[in-house]
C-alpha cells in the first residue's frame, strides 16, 4: 500500500466517521422522539405486532443478498460491469421470490402468529420493501467502495425522517399497526428515489457464471453469518411467542429497541466506515491493528456512559412520564439487554475486522457457537422465568463472545484493556452518583433533565481527569491526520 493510498483512506475515513456520527446523531434524535411518541400512542400489543412481524421479515434478509454486496465491497480490485449486473440481477430475483413467499404463506402467519388483517398488511409491506431495497444495492456499493459516505447518509436520513413522521402522525390519529404499514412503503420509495439522484446507475440484467462464482466464495459464508445472527435474535423471538403473550413480546421489543440506541449512535457509525476501510488495508497488519485499537477507544468513550446512564435513568423516566408507566414490567429485560450491548460494542468491531481481512469462515464458526448456545438457554429459561428469560439468556451468552478478543489477537496485534478501561471506570463512577440522584430525578421532568445533564457533566470531568494526556494525544492525531486510521 502506497503512502498516497494510506493518506487517502485516512482522509476519507475521518470524513466518513464524522459524517456518520452527525447522521446518527440526527437520526437518533428523530428516532428517540418518535419512539417516545409511538410508545405513548400505541399500546404494548400494537408494539408487539410490529416487533414480531419485523423479526419474521428480518429472517428473509439472508435470502435477499447471499453476500454479493459485501463481496463487492471487500473485493481488492474494482468490480467489473459483469459483477454489478450479476449482483443486481440475483438480488432482484431473490427479492421477488421473498415477497412471493411471504404472501403465499399467509395462512401460516395468520395461525402461528395470530395476525389480523392489519398485521398481515404490515407483513406484506415489509416483504415488498425487499424489492425496493434491491434497487439501492449497486449505488450503495459504489459509494462505499469510493468511501463516499456523505452520499450514503442522505438517503438514510430521508428514509428515517419520512418513516417516523408518517408513523407518528398516523399513530396519533389512531391508526395503530397500520401506521407502520404506510410508513414502511413510503420510506422504501423515498430511499430509492434519493439514492439514484445521488449516484445514478443504469440497471443491467444478466447473470455471469464466473462473476457469480467469484463473488459467492466470500459472499456465502458472510451471508450465512448474517443468517445465524438473525436466527440467534429474530427467529428466537418468533419461537418464544409460543410461551408468552403478544404484550410480553412488546415488552421485549421495547427493551431491545431502547438498549440498541447507544449502539446505533456509536458502534454503527464506526463499523459502517471501518469495514470498507479495513478491506482496503488488509495487506498492512500494523496499521490495521492501530486502527482497530483507535476504533475501540472512541466507541467505548461514547457508548459506556450512554449505556450506564440509560440503565440508571430508565426507571425514573417511567415515573415522570405517566404514559410510560405501562413499560415498567420491561425494565429488568432492558437492564440485561444493556449489559449485552455493552459487550457487543467491543466484540462487533473485532468481528468486523475479521470479515474485512477475509476471515469470514472464522466469524462463521463463532456465530454458529453463539447461536446454538442462545437457543439451548433461551427456551428453557423462558419457560421457567417468563419473557425475561430471553434477556437473561442473551446477557449470559454475551459473556462468551469475549473470546473474539483472543481470536483477533492471533491475526493482528491489539491491546483491548488499555483502550477501554478508563472509560469503563468513569462510566461506573457516574452511574453510582446518578443512583444517588434518582429520587431527585423522579420529582418532575425538569428534575429528570437536570439529573441527566449532571450525569453527562460528571462523566466528562472524570474522563478529563483520568485520560487527559490520552485524549489530548488522540485529538491532536485526529486533527493532524484527519483519520481514525493510525499511521
Amino acid at each position: 500500500m502506497t503512502e498516497e493510498e494510506v493518506v487517502d483512506i485516512k482522509n476519507k475515513s475521518i470524513t466518513g466517521v464524522v459524517t456518520y456520527t452527525v447522521r446518527t446523531f440526527l437520526l437518533q434524535v428523530v428516532a428517540f422522539m418518535a419512539t417516545l411518541l409511538l410508545a405513548a400512542f400505541l399500546d404494548p400489543a400494537d408494539f408487539g405486532v410490529f416487533f414480531l412481524v419485523s423479526a419474521v421479515v428480518n429472517l428473509f434478509v439472508f435470502l435477499s443478498d447471499v453476500g454479493l454486496a459485501a463481496s463487492l465491497i471487500q473485493k481488492k480490485e474494482r468490480p467489473s460491469k459483469e459483477d454489478l449486473a450479476t449482483t443486481f440481477s440475483v438480488q432482484q430475483l431473490l427479492a421477488l421470490v421473498i415477497f412471493g413467499l411471504i404472501v403465499a404463506l399467509t395462512p401460516f402467519w395468520s395461525v402461528s402468529m395470530e395476525l389480523d388483517k392489519s398485521g398481515l398488511l404490515l407483513l406484506y409491506a415489509l416483504g415488498f420493501s425487499f424489492v425496493l431495497a434491491s434497487f439501492k444495492t449497486i449505488p450503495s456499493v459504489l459509494l462505499e467502495r469510493e468511501l463516499d459516505f456523505k452520499g450514503l447518509v442522505v438517503p438514510q436520513i430521508v428514509e428515517n425522517v419520512v418513516f417516523y413522521s408518517i408513523a407518528v402522525y398516523l399513530a396519533w390519529l389512531g391508526w395503530g399497526v397500520t401506521s407502520y404499514t404506510v410508513a414502511v412503503l413510503v420510506r422504501g420509495m423515498a430511499g430509492v428515489a434519493v439514492i439514484y439522484w445521488i449516484k445514478p446507475w443504469k440497471p443491467r440484467i444478466g447473470i455471469y457464471r464466473n462473476s457469480l462464482k467469484g463473488l459467492l466464495k466470500f459472499g456465502v459464508p458472510f451471508q450465512v453469518n448474517d443468517l445465524l445472527a438473525r436466527i440467534k435474535d429474530d427467529l428466537l423471538f418468533v419461537v418464544v411467542k409460543k410461551y408468552v403473550s403478544i404484550a410480553e413480546i412488546g415488552y421485549l421489543g421495547w427493551a431491545k429497541r431502547w438498549s440498541l440506541f447507544p449502539f446505533r449512535f456509536s458502534v454503527d457509525s464506526i463499523v459502517r466506515v471501518t469495514f470498507p476501510a479495513y478491506s482496503r488495508m488488509q495487506s498492512d497488519m500494523i496499521r490495521l491493528g492501530a486502527s482497530i485499537e483507535k476504533a475501540m477507544f472512541f466507541i467505548s468513550l461514547v457508548i459506556f456512559p450512554l449505556l450506564a446512564g440509560m440503565a440508571v435513568m430508565a426507571w425514573p423516566v417511567t415515573v415522570v412520564i405517566e404514559e410510560y408507566r405501562k413499560w415498567q414490567p420491561a425494565l429488568p429485560s432492558l437492564y440485561l439487554f444493556i449489559f449485552d450491548v455493552g459487550i457487543a460494542s467491543l466484540v462487533v468491531p473485532l468481528t468486523n475486522a475479521l470479515n474485512a481481512v477475509g476471515k469470514v469462515k472464522t466469524t462463521l464458526k463463532l456465530m454458529s457457537f453463539w447461536t446454538a448456545l442462545i437457543w439451548i438457554l433461551a427456551i428453557p429459561m423462558t419457560i421457567k422465568f417468563g419473557f425475561i428469560g430471553v434477556a437473561m439468556a442473551t446477557a449470559g451468552v454475551s459473556v462468551s463472545t469475549l473470546i473474539t478478543v483472543l481470536v483477533v489477537k492471533k491475526v493482528v496485534e491489539i491491546r483491548v484493556l488499555k483502550n477501554v478501561v478508563w472509560q469503563l471506570v468513569a462510566a461506573g463512577v457516574m452511574a453510582v452518583i446518578l443512583l444517588n440522584m434518582r429520587a431527585f430525578g423522579t420529582q418532575s421532568v425538569v428534575n429528570f433533565t437536570l439529573t441527566v445533564v449532571a450525569g453527562g457533566l460528571i462523566y466528562l470531568v472524570l474522563v478529563f481527569v483520568l485520560m487527559r494526556s490520552r485524549l489530548t494525544l488522540e485529538v491532536r492525531k485526529l486533527l493532524e491526520s484527519k483519520a481514525l486510521v493510525s499511521k
